[in-house]
């Protein structure tokens, strides 16, 4: 037995078989062979290896999908440069996701043994087909990493089923104006995968920010992707539109038509500024001296400054400022000013300094404003929950005007002078809510119709008692 050992352990396929199990547990796969151990003799052939050519046959698999009645396959298709049917979106939690025998990128060659070269063929035989679908393929071998989730704070509503550029309407994620959404892919360039944030509800198809803004736009032939995906495409119809060129209106801002804001989550925290806006006469006024009024501790105002000069009795520094025209030209050019504003030939305005004031003192500062100066204000920097207050019907307005003039006359013996408001005014105050909202509602944190005063002070308190608990969503460029 010792012989046969010897004889065993002393072969040259034994001491291969070492060699080999070496370069194994060092993981020297591709490193330099090792002339030392050279193997004098090896096995016998029983024929010349088989030749090998440069054309290489594809290499195939099988997929069985089984479909379902109630929900999509969660499957997009298009036609590759090559003219190849691939896939080109699996919708996330889909059934196909869940599966994950099929990949972005996979060529498909038949279905349920037939062949298939278009997405519409693909479509109809799917749809004709029994619930177990088998699926002939090419696989890509593609990797794609899973990136860090964005969230999106949507600026418009959206109904898929409205929506004649979805190919599947089933797969499309309805949601409103303000809500938040996860992106959890956005590969494709018309459609991302979404889901609602705060519910982390199911995912579906959203419309891109570049397929809004080619919505709202002129799309040149050049930067129509329609010929690249028959499903995700545009369709090659131009409508009528009118150029915008911010060239041509000093006025123009890009946050003015958003569609979409990239938001964060930060941990509750009560903002140094509560700003509110809102038509005149909406009561916007009130709602600031009401704030004060009943918690002098917790909330403050900036005083302001003017040109003009102080009347009898007044005092710089108790009501306002008071400083000359050409100082506050010049700070204005500065932009050390959030708002300004002429009246009667004399300059007045709100300077950043004494709000900040405000703030280091220990209080919110709480302002009321032009929409105009949300520009300056919603930043980093002064970090503000800005609130609107919506005019109501314009019956509404009256019995709020009715209810005001009472309070008024009662509270002072009835000497005070009550501004006279017809019904043309009331019109006014809502038409006016109305653009406002429109031009500026990218910038509101919340919107609370004003139809009841009382009513419109107790959500306000709410909103910013929440802040001291509840997590919220912010423009991300405040955390980073």
């Amino acid at each position: 037995e010792g012989e046969e050992l010897k004889v065993v352990l002393g072969s040259a396929n034994f001491r291969a078989l070492l060699v080999a199990h070496d370069d194994i547990t060092n993981k020297n796969f591709e490193g330099e062979i090792d002339r030392t151990q050279i193997i004098t003799k090896g096995p016998q052939l029983l024929g010349p290896l088989p030749p090998v050519f440069n054309d290489s046959q594809e290499q195939v698999r099988y997929v069985n999908i089984k479909k379902s009645q109630t929900e999509p396959l969660g499957i997009t298709v298009k036609l590759d440069e090559m003219n190849d049917l691939q896939v080109a979106r699996i919708l996330q939690g889909s059934i196909v996701d869940k599966q994950g025998m099929l990949h972005v990128g996979d060529i498909i060659r038949e279905v349920n043994g037939m062949p298939v070269v278009t997405p519409e063929m693909m479509m109809e035989m799917i749809i004709e087909s029994d619930p177990d679908i088998t699926l002939k393929i090419i696989p890509s071998f593609q990797h794609f990493n899973k990136s860090e989730p964005v969230f999106m704070k949507a600026h418009f509503s959206w109904d898929p089923m409205k929506d004649r550029l979805l190919p599947c309407k089933e797969a499309g994620l309805p949601f409103s104006d303000s809500d938040i959404l996860e992106i959890l892919s956005s590969d494709d360039t018309n459609w991302w995968q979404a889901r609602l944030a705060d519910i982390n509800g199911p995912v579906g198809l959203v419309p891109s920010q570049a397929l809004e803004e080619k919505r709202k736009s002129f799309v040149s032939p050049d930067l129509d992707y329609s010929k690249s995906s028959l499903f995700c495409g545009l369709t090659k119809k131009k409508k009528k539109t009118i150029k915008y060129s911010s060239k041509d209106n000093k006025e123009f801002d890009k946050a003015d038509v958003l569609i979409y804001e990239e938001v964060r989550r930060m941990a509750p925290f009560e903002r140094p500024f509560l700003v509110l806006v809102g038509a005149k006469g909406v009561g916007r006024r009130s709602l600031k001296e009401r704030l004060i009024k009943d918690d002098p501790r917790r909330f403050g105002t900036a005083i302001a400054h003017t040109s003009r000069a102080p009347r009898n009795k007044e005092v710089d520094g108790q009501g306002y400022y008071f400083t000359d025209r050409e100082t506050m030209e010049r700070d204005i050019l500065e932009n050390k000013y959030v708002e300004y504003g002429e009246f009667n030939g004399n300059l007045y305005g709100t300077r950043a300094d004494s709000c900040w004031d405000v703030v280091k003192s220990g209080k919110m500062c709480v302002l009321d404003v032009s929409p105009v100066a949300l520009k300056m204000l919603k930043t980093q920097e002064f970090m503000p929950y800005i609130a609107f207050i919506a005019a109501p019907s314009v019956e509404a307005l009256k019995v709020m005007y009715e209810e005001g003039r009472r309070f008024a006359r009662g509270g002072r013996g009835g000497s005070s002078v009550v501004e006279i408001k017809s019904e043309d005014d009331f019109i006014k105050t809502m038409k006016e809510s109305g653009l406002i909202e429109k031009q500026f509602g990218t910038y509101f944190d919340e919107i609370i119709v004003n139809d009841n005063f009382e009513e419109t002070y107790r959500l306000l308190r709410k909103s910013l008692n929440d802040m001291k608990t509840q997590q919220q969503w912010v423009p991300v460029n405040w955390v980073h």
